[in-house]
C-alpha cells in the first residue's frame, strides 16, 4: 500500500468517526441521564458563583466571581475530556462496538476522531450552560473578539490533549465501574492546579506537579483570556506564559493521539465474539 493510499484510508476512517461522533453526540443530548449530567456540574458552580457575588478577591476590587469563573472553565474542558471518554470504553467493549472498530481498516482512527468531536461537544453544551449566566453574576470580566478566539482555541486544543489521553486509560480498565478511579484521580489533580486558588500560594514541589498535567494549563489559559492583565501578577512569573501553555497540551495532545489507537488496538485483539457475549450476559446479570 503507497503512502498517498494509506493516508486517503486514514482520512476515509476520520471522516467516518465525525459522523459517528455526531451521531452519538445527538443521542447523548436527548438521552435524560446524559443531560442531567451534563448539566449538573454547571448548575453547581452558578451555585458557587451566586454565593460569591459581592466578595472581592483579597487586596483588590476584582469580583472573586470573575477571578473563579475562568478557573471553572478551563477545569470543565479537562474535566469533560479525562473523565468522561474512559467510562465509555468498557461498555463499547461489551456491546461489541470495539470489535466491529477493530475489523475495520484504520477503525480505531476513526473511533478515537468519533470520541474526541462527541465528548468535545458535550463538554461545549455545558460550558455555554454554565458561561451565558455566569456572565451576569461575576463581574469585571473581559469580554472582546481576543476572549473568544482564545477560548475557542484553548477549548479544542484542550479536548485533543484530554480525550485521547482518557481514552487510552480508559483501554487499561477491565469495567465501567474501575473508571471511578480515573473520577478520583482527575478530583486529586484539581488541588495542585491552581483552579480554585494561586498555585503560587502552594509549595514549589506541588506546584511543579501541577504543571505537568493539564488541568493547570487549561485554568491559565481560560484566565488569560477572561482575566485583565493585571491578574497575571498572581501567575506563576507573573505572566500567562501563552506560548508554554500551549506547548504543555500540544504534546499532551501528540502523546494522546500516538498512544489511543496503539492501547485500543491491544486491547481489541483480546476481544472475540465469544469474549463480548460474556461481557454482555456479565454487564444484564447485575441489573443493567
Amino acid at each position: 500500500m503507497t503512502t498517498n493510499t494509506r493516508s486517503e484510508a486514514r482520512w476515509v476512517a476520520a471522516r467516518a468517526g465525525l459522523s459517528r461522533g455526531w451521531l452519538e453526540t445527538k443521542y447523548s443530548l436527548t438521552e435524560p441521564g446524559d443531560l442531567v449530567w451534563n448539566l449538573a456540574f454547571p448548575v453547581i458552580y452558578l451555585v458557587v458563583l451566586l454565593f460569591m457575588r459581592g466578595s472581592t478577591v483579597p487586596g483588590t476590587d476584582i469580583a472573586l466571581g470573575a477571578m473563579v469563573l475562568p478557573s471553572l472553565v478551563g477545569m470543565s474542558i479537562g474535566f469533560g475530556g479525562m473523565t468522561g471518554p474512559a467510562g465509555t470504553i468498557a461498555v463499547d467493549r461489551e456491546d461489541g462496538t470495539l470489535l466491529r472498530a477493530k475489523a475495520t481498516p484504520n477503525g480505531m482512527i476513526g473511533y478515537l476522531v468519533g470520541k474526541i468531536l462527541m465528548f468535545g461537544l458535550t463538554t461545549a453544551v455545558s460550558l455555554v450552560a454554565l458561561v451565558i449566566p455566569a456572565f451576569a453574576v461575576a463581574g469585571d470580566l473581559r469580554l472582546d473578539a481576543r476572549t473568544f478566539f482564545l477560548l475557542i482555541l484553548i477549548f479544542l486544543v484542550g479536548m485533543v490533549a484530554t480525550v485521547p489521553i482518557s481514552v487510552a486509560l480508559g483501554s487499561l480498565l477491565k469495567r465501567a465501574s474501575q473508571t471511578g478511579l480515573l473520577f478520583l484521580g482527575s478530583m486529586l489533580l484539581i488541588v495542585p492546579s491552581g483552579i480554585f486558588y494561586p498555585i503560587t500560594a502552594l509549595p514549589e514541589w506541588l506546584q511543579w506537579v501541577g504543571q505537568v498535567f493539564p488541568y493547570y494549563w487549561l485554568g491559565l489559559g481560560a484566565r488569560s483570556a477572561m482575566l485583565p492583565d493585571a491578574m497575571a501578577a498572581v501567575e506563576i512569573g507573573e505572566s500567562w506564559r501563552t506560548l508554554e501553555m500551549f506547548a504543555v497540551l500540544g504534546a499532551w495532545a501528540v502523546l494522546g493521539m500516538v498512544l489511543a489507537p496503539i492501547v485500543l488496538r491491544r486491547m481489541a485483539r483480546r476481544e472475540s465474539g465469544s469474549t463480548v457475549a460474556a461481557a454482555r450476559e456479565r454487564y444484564m446479570s447485575q441489573g443493567y
